[in-house]
Order: C-alpha cells, then sequence, then structure tokens
C-alpha cells in the first residue's frame, strides 16, 4: 500500500482484527456482486469503499424510476441507463482505485461458472429464486464461500454458504428448490428502503470478514430481521444429508 492507501483504509487498519494484512486481503480480493439493485447498490458501495481491489456487476435490468426509491447507487439522470453502467459511475466516484467489471445480462449457469471461478467471494443480491438456486449449484462445485441476501416487505435476511468449510450447508438445504418456496418480488407486494440498505450492508459486512479471516461470520447461520419491530433472530443451519447439490460432497 502506498501511502494514499494507508491514510484512505487507516480507520480499517486500525482495527486489530482487520490491520494491514486484512486491508491488503481486500485490495487484493475480486468479488462477484450478482445484482446491482436493492442489495447489490450498498453491498457494492461499501465494498468499494473499503478497498476491495476488484469487483463484478452482473446484472441485465436497466434503472427505473420505482428503483430510486431504494436502489442507492443509481441517479434519477441514470433512468434508462444498465444498472450496472450507473452502478459503475457511482462506485468509481467512491473510490477511482477500485477495479470495476459490468456484465450485462441475465447469466445463465454457464456464464455463472465463469463469472464464479474468477471470484474469491460472491454476493447474491439477486431478486428471483431461479437465480439463487444455480448459483448456490455453481458456488458448491466451485468451493467459493456465497453471501446470501433478501428483502421484501418488511423481512430481511443474510445468511453465509462457505464451501471451503467441509460439510457446509447450502441455500439448497435452507429452501429445496423442488418445494413450493413462495417468491416475493417487491413490484408486487413492496419493500421497506432502509431494509435493503441493511440487508446489503451486512453482506458487504460478512463478505469483508471472509476475505480478512475474520471466524465470527455467519457461515451456517441465517440472521433474519423484521425492520417494524427491529428484532433479529439467528438460526443455526445444518446440511440436508438428501440435498440434492450438497449431499454427499465434502
Amino acid at each position: 500500500m502506498d501511502d494514499n492507501q494507508l491514510l484512505r483504509y487507516s480507520r480499517h487498519i486500525l482495527l486489530p482484527e482487520i490491520g494491514i494484512e486484512g486491508q491488503q486481503s481486500f485490495l487484493d480480493a475480486r468479488v462477484l456482486i450478482l445484482g446491482a439493485g436493492g442489495l447489490g447498490s450498498p453491498a457494492a458501495m461499501f465494498l468499494a469503499a473499503s478497498g476491495v481491489g476488484s469487483l463484478t456487476l452482473c446484472d441485465d435490468d436497466k434503472v427505473d424510476l420505482t428503483n430510486l426509491q431504494r436502489q442507492l447507487a443509481h441517479r434519477t439522470t441514470s433512468i434508462g441507463v444498465a444498472k450496472v453502467q450507473s452502478a459503475q459511475q457511482t462506485l468509481h466516484a467512491i473510490n477511482p482505485e477500485v477495479r470495476i467489471q459490468t456484465v450485462q445480462e441475465r447469466a445463465d449457469e454457464t456464464r455463472l461458472n465463469s463469472l464464479v471461478s474468477e471470484a474469491d467471494i460472491v454476493l447474491d443480491c439477486s431478486d428471483n429464486f431461479p437465480t439463487r438456486y444455480a448459483l448456490n449449484r455453481v458456488c458448491a462445485v466451485a468451493g467459493k464461500p456465497l453471501v446470501s441476501g433478501a428483502a421484501t416487505r418488511f423481512d430481511g435476511q443474510v445468511g453465509v454458504f462457505d464451501f471451503r468449510v467441509q460439510n457446509s450447508p447450502c441455500y439448497n438445504c435452507l429452501y429445496p428448490e423442488d418445494s413450493e418456496a413462495e417468491e416475493t418480488r417487491c413490484a408486487v407486494m413492496g419493500v421497506f428502503a432502509p431494509l435493503v440498505g441493511i440487508v446489503g450492508s451486512m453482506q458487504a459486512a460478512e463478505a469483508l470478514k471472509l476475505l480478512a479471516g475474520i471466524e465470527s461470520t455467519l457461515h451456517g447461520r441465517l440472521l433474519t430481521l423484521d425492520a417494524l419491530t427491529m428484532q433479529p433472530r439467528v438460526m443455526k443451519l445444518a446440511r440436508d444429508p438428501q440435498c440434492a447439490v450438497c449431499a454427499g460432497s465434502t
């Protein structure tokens, strides 16, 4: 790190849990963020501000007026612009040292394999079950840590599936793909704007802890939050021995 970086990241370096070595791990890291909307905005902004060296943003959508209530990486002048391009401009304004790769597409499983293989940590900031299941499968096979977030109405959740750890549960253990899990989109159900900021920020925090080697992550646990009462709840997760994705793997 040069003098400017030492100054920029000094408040991280002062933390004994991070220090110079931890900050250097951020600078060397490659993080994939799937989704540049409500969750992806705060997650990407905090990771960029924290000095993560390389961020890949994947999203096929364009900025819409209804996004601006909660998707803080985008501005009114960005309406009609690809979300990954809008977010790239915001992140460069926050920290011009961060390398931003943009992928303006709805990535299928083949494309996800390529993107995940190049990342150290993966953040699922998507808004649909097919993408979540596909990303979970790819991360499980690749052995890459997956930080999953979701938010709708006043309900949010964050979980970490660290596939570097033996017998880690996966997203499919929590919500089996062949179950009747209900997909609730904020376009239909609504979402409390600060909630996506809270959840996305927690995803960034978990990613940074994983990169710095801090052990007290949400691995093997699911944190849920009721933003109406601000009552959090943390549940332990275990691998499903019948899971179609991770059962039998080590």
